[in-house]
């Protein structure tokens, strides 16, 4: 029977890879849902591709748009935020999980309720409540499967039952677009430069996110909740290459990597066909053309993101969702020329120092999602108030 598939944020990068991806290979596959935030022309053309029994535009001002172009197709529509978490608890069997921002926790633990196997590309899900997610998933029978590439490749390499073994998780980054820039250069980058990346096509958040290396940090809490693995045992290495995706350090001084070209469409496979492997026409790796593969440490004092990211992970509690919340509200403002670019993390750094983030800790069961809400709105409200002190 063909496999029931539902696609959270099926109109940006990772969604349009993901149905890409289906395609190629010539899936098996019964789409339920696709769900889009604004791009309602995008929408409407992968649900006339696929025909889900579903539709959904975030943005319920285009809703009218999007059910005059899916009219007579068959395909019913709706709109708003709780229609595309109602959306996620369809009875899919297979869920991406492709919203960007902290719009996809909501949906996201809606579809693990539902026990779905959720491929998972939305940092914010787990940085701001990782453990109550991978906890609701594996007790509805569904599993969290990481889709980000460096996740991916970790979830490749570490075996299971070799896991007590494990000396270190380190997570590789291209750098971005400002690796070799000097910190006089960064402080004057535009958002055209940050979102410029070297590698990887991506969103306009997460290549500002890069940039700053935010993404890494972010990235750092996600292994650290996935993988069951203490702040000081993940660690960055840089590989502007992007060939080695991460690496797994064993306790007895082996190291093992997965390797393979910046596509997305690869660690999609992986999540759409484990425990088993999905053939499809991927790109294939040619190390001898490739040639060099280089490594570097990564530059605190211009990349504070990262020390930021990782003191949060060691405070525990709510700080990694109120640091999340602060960096789309400094990202936000930067794209909007408000901030500086070096402005992005002194606004996150400033936030956590201001919000206190014991008193605002994660709840369980059934008030994970409020109290992660709340943390959100007081983080935003604080960064917010940040932002304004720093505005050009």
């Amino acid at each position: 029977m063909p496999r029931r598939v539902s696609v959270l944020g099926s109109t940006g990068s990772v969604g349009v890879s993901t149905l890409d991806l289906l395609d190629k290979a010539g899936a098996e596959v019964e789409v339920t849902a696709l769900t889009a935030g604004r791009n309602v022309e995008r929408l409407a053309e992968q649900a006339l591709r696929w025909r889900p029994r579903l539709a959904v535009i975030e943005d319920e001002a285009k809703h009218a748009e999007l059910r005059d172009r899916l009219k007579g197709s068959g395909v019913e529509t709706a709109c708003g935020a709780e229609a595309v978490a109602g959306a996620a608890g369809e009875d899919a069997q297979w869920v991406m999980s492709a919203i960007v921002g902290f719009a996809g926790l909501p949906p996201t633990m809606a579809a693990a309720k539902a026990g779905s196997v959720v491929a998972l590309a939305n940092k914010e899900s787990l940085v701001c409540a990782g453990p109550s997610l991978l906890r609701t998933a594996k007790f509805a029978g569904g599993a969290v499967i990481p889709v980000d590439s460096e996740h991916s490749a970790i979830f490749q390499v570490l075996d299971p039952a070799n896991a007590q073994h494990v000396a270190r998780l380190i997570l590789t980054a291209s750098g971005g677009p400002f690796r070799g820039w000097s910190l006089e250069q960064m402080e004057h980058a535009t958002p055209e430069q940050a979102v410029a990346h070297p590698k990887w096509d991506m969103g306009v958040k997460i290549s500002v996110d890069s940039a700053t290396m935010m993404n890494k940090g972010l990235e750092m809490i996600e292994a650290a909740y996935l993988f069951a693995m203490p702040a000081e045992r993940v660690d960055v290495l840089v590989h502007p290459q992007s060939i080695i995706h991460s690496l797994v350090e064993y306790a007895d001084g082996s190291t093992l990597a997965q390797l393979g070209p910046p596509d997305m469409r690869t660690p999609i496979a992986c999540a759409f066909a484990w425990p088993d492997r999905l053939p499809w026409p991927a790109p294939k790796l040619d190390l001898a053309a490739a040639g060099q593969l280089t490594f570097e440490e990564p530059d605190l004092r211009r990349f504070p993101a990262l020390k930021i990211a990782k003191e949060a992970l060691a405070a525990g509690g709510a700080a990694p969702a109120v640091m999340n919340a602060a960096n789309e509200v400094a990202v936000a403002a930067f794209l909007d020329r408000k901030i500086g670019f070096l402005d992005i993390a002194a606004t996150v750094a400033e936030t956590l120092e201001r919000v206190e983030t014991h008193g605002l800790a994660m709840g369980e069961g059934g008030d994970t999602l409020e109290k992660a809400r709340l943390t959100d709105k007081t983080a935003r409200s604080v960064a917010g108030e940040v932002v304004a002190g720093r505005s050009r």
